[in-house]
């Protein structure tokens, strides 16, 4: 047997597609469609990696004349954790039980700014309120509302802690684990479609009540207001992608596929903790710009802060994909 009929072989007893074994051994589908169809040789360090993968030998991989698969040393088992088909089925349930809770605390986090801009914009209109008043009662309810969202991230984030290894960690499943993911994937499929594609809408529609208040040359209460219904708008399409997002990431996680790969997963430590820092930033900067020595103590003028944020922040996160992508595309 030859070494493409081998590849064949062992790649479909291991339920994997030809993108799959491409994604793990860091090369392009058409390499990989190459080897298989006997069309080109993989280089020895290539060789090495699907010894490794397959467990098998590099004598068997090379030789012909060796029909039966010669397993090497599981030395791999000792050092790469396994995952059962029940810890693979509680972790699943777990993600799906609670990314409602994670979808909301996005919500809240997105919308906490809202009391503060439409406080401001009150306090101008001369109904008793106070600009001290109005900056100090706004203050609080972003700080309650973000402190809201923190205890839900960090209850779910608890009840998922034992799993944190798929995302950070290489592994390997028992026999069936693959294939019963791969399954919910596919039945998910069709709601996770549904869910980004009015996600997606939301946050497309969410600048009309911005537009409406300029065109029609409102008062600043409405521009606040109007301001306010971008939040709740946007932040409605964010809570319906990490609703979908959440589960089919952990189904991601578990088949090392998407941004789990185990490339991948050397990279997304880095850029959560990026993000992290990112946000907190703007944040200072905002609080900074209204409330500092030279601020206008006026929060609700200083909206386009988180604006202009929000657009620098997606430019960066489609830039760094698209790198990702064609990084594994060569």
């Amino acid at each position: 047997m030859i070494l493409a009929d081998k590849i064949i072989t062992l790649r479909k007893k291991a339920g994997w597609s030809q993108d799959e074994l491409a994604q793990q051994l860091n090369v392009s589908r058409q390499s990989v469609s190459k080897w298989e169809g006997a069309q080109s040789m993989p280089d020895m360090e290539r060789i090495v990696q699907l010894s490794r993968l397959f467990g098998v030998t590099t004598d068997y991989l090379l030789k012909d004349e060796l029909e039966a698969e010669e397993y090497s040393p599981a030395d791999n088992e000792s050092t790469l954790r396994r995952v059962t088909m029940e810890e693979a089925s509680s972790y699943l349930d777990i993600r799906r039980a609670d990314a409602p809770k994670i979808a909301l605390a996005t919500f809240l986090c997105i919308i906490s700014p809202a009391a503060l801009i439409l406080l401001a914009a009150l306090s101008e209109m001369n109904i008793g309120l106070g600009e001290q008043a109005a900056a100090g009662i706004g203050m609080c309810a972003l700080l309650l509302i973000v402190a809201i969202a923190v205890v839900l991230f960090i209850r779910t984030g608890h009840r998922a802690s034992d799993y944190e290894f798929l995302e950070k960690e290489p592994f390997e499943t028992e026999y069936g684990v693959s294939s019963m993911v791969k399954q919910r994937k596919k039945e998910y499929a069709d709601r996770y479609s549904l869910l980004n594609t009015v996600g997606t809408v939301l946050c497309i529609l969410s600048v009309v009540p911005l537009f409406a208040s300029l065109a029609l040359s409102a008062p600043d209460a409405w521009a606040a207001a109007s301001v306010c219904a971008l939040l709740v708008i946007a932040a409605c399409g964010c809570y319906l992608f990490v609703l979908g997002g959440t589960y089919n990431a952990a189904m991601n996680k578990l088949l090392e596929e998407g941004d789990y790969t185990r490339e991948n997963k050397k990279k997304n430590s880095v850029f959560g903790a990026v993000s992290t820092c990112y946000w907190l930033i703007v944040t200072a900067i905002y609080l900074f710009c209204t409330f500092g020595p030279n601020g206008n103590g006026q929060p609700g003028t200083l909206w386009y802060i988180w604006a202009i944020a929000g657009v620098l922040y997606s430019a960066a996160v489609a830039f760094m994909n698209t790198i990702k992508r064609s990084g594994r595309t060569k």
